[in-house]
């Protein structure tokens, strides 16, 4: 049911912006304020940090079906797949996706991901594209841990 993703630059892609981030010509204060992008951006960041896991957001419409969709995102998306993590939110579907590569598949249980997903549209149903994705990537964290070279 999940798959996961790799800690460099993470890439909050939406519909318009497409898989890569980029400053020239993007319009993404049309989706999210640069507040929101910057709230985002640290919570991607810390998730991975905290991981060794490499967490990437999509947001936008995903061709159907969503599932296949997602996990062709997430093979693209960066360079060791087996240890990342795709979050596809497709508000206009009413769906989201998380896609786990097998490393952080055995660290993040599908239970674990369903719990998160959980979390992620109770936010969004009261409106809170943002907090919702901020509070699944705290949950999704707090499950993988700290990598094994990181424990004591």
């Amino acid at each position: 049911m999940t798959r996961a993703l790799e800690v460099d630059s993470h890439d909050t892609a939406t519909a318009t912006t497409g898989a890569a981030r980029t400053d020239e010509g993007s319009r993404l204060d049309e989706v999210f304020s640069y507040k929101e992008l910057a709230r985002l951006d640290e919570a991607l960041t810390m998730s991975s940090r905290e991981t060794g896991l490499r967490f990437t957001l999509y947001v936008g419409e995903l061709r159907t079906p969503t599932r296949t969709a997602a996990e062709e995102l997430h093979a693209r998306s960066g360079v060791h797949p087996s240890d990342s993590v795709l979050i596809a939110v497709s508000p206009g579907q009413r769906v989201v996706e998380v896609v786990t590569g097998a490393g952080a598949g055995r660290r993040l249980p599908d239970r674990a991901c369903a719990l998160a997903v959980l979390s992620m549209t109770s936010s969004f149903a009261n409106g809170d594209l943002v907090g919702g994705v901020v509070n699944g990537l705290r949950q999704l964290s707090d499950q993988a841990g700290h990598p094994a070279s990181l424990r004591h």
